[in-house]
This record gives structure tokens, C-alpha cells and sequence, in this order.
């Protein structure tokens, strides 16, 4: 199972980037999928989960209002949306699938690559 996550760049405050998690080798339909994301020197923190069927939605309340995740099953592919970035946004982007509706961490056994979003001032 492989998660490739693309996307990612440099986006001035406002700005909006849309980042995408290709997966291949897994049933995607199986699993729910998250957003994660580490700053520099900080721990690795949810922040966005999508169901199995897309009917289903968590947020970070940091982002909520800002950013939408989002799933095609039929691609194998989830989205994340994000608009009105802010400087403190900038981080690595993880995506990551589990079993479970989760927004730990922990529970999320399959991870992608990593794209870097920075946002300046």
C-alpha cells in the first residue's frame, strides 16, 4: 500500500493551495483517510479525516472554515482544500489511512511521503 502525496509550495498569506493523495496497492474504499501536518521542531497533528463514503468530515478547529477534505473513491485519490492560509499553516502535509474514523495519530497505520506548504507573510 502507497500513499504519494503532491500538491505542496510556496503560497503568499490569503492564498489558497490544493493538495492531493494518490493511493495505490489498498482498497482505498476500506479506509478513512486524514490530513496531518508538522512544523519544524513540533509534533505531527491532525488536521482534517474523511469517512470511507465521504459522508463524514473532522477538522482541527485551527483550519475549520479554511479548509475542505474531500475523496474520490472511483480515483483512489483525496483532496485537501485549502484557502485563507496563514503563516502559521506552513508545515509538512502528511496524508495517512486507517480503519478507523480517527484524528489520532495513532491510529492511522498507512502514511504518504509528505509535501511541504509554506506560507509567507
Amino acid at each position: 500500500v502507497q500513499l504519494q502525496a503532491s500538491g505542496g509550495g510556496l503560497v503568499q498569506a490569503g492564498g489558497s493551495l490544493r493538495l492531493s493523495c494518490a493511493s495505490s496497492g489498498c482498497t482505498f474504499g476500506n479506509y478513512a483517510m486524514g490530513w496531518f501536518r508538522q512544523a519544524p521542531g513540533m509534533e505531527r497533528e491532525f488536521v482534517a479525516t474523511i469517512s470511507w463514503t465521504g459522508s463524514t468530515t473532522y477538522y482541527a478547529d485551527s483550519v475549520k472554515g479554511r479548509f475542505t477534505i474531500s475523496r474520490d473513491n472511483a480515483k483512489n485519490t483525496v483532496h485537501l482544500q485549502m484557502n485563507s492560509l496563514k503563516p502559521e499553516d506552513t508545515a509538512v502535509y502528511y496524508c495517512a489511512a486507517s480503519l478507523t474514523l480517527s484524528t489520532v495519530v495513532g491510529d492511522f497505520g498507512i502514511w504518504g511521503q509528505g509535501t511541504q506548504v509554506t506560507v509567507s507573510s
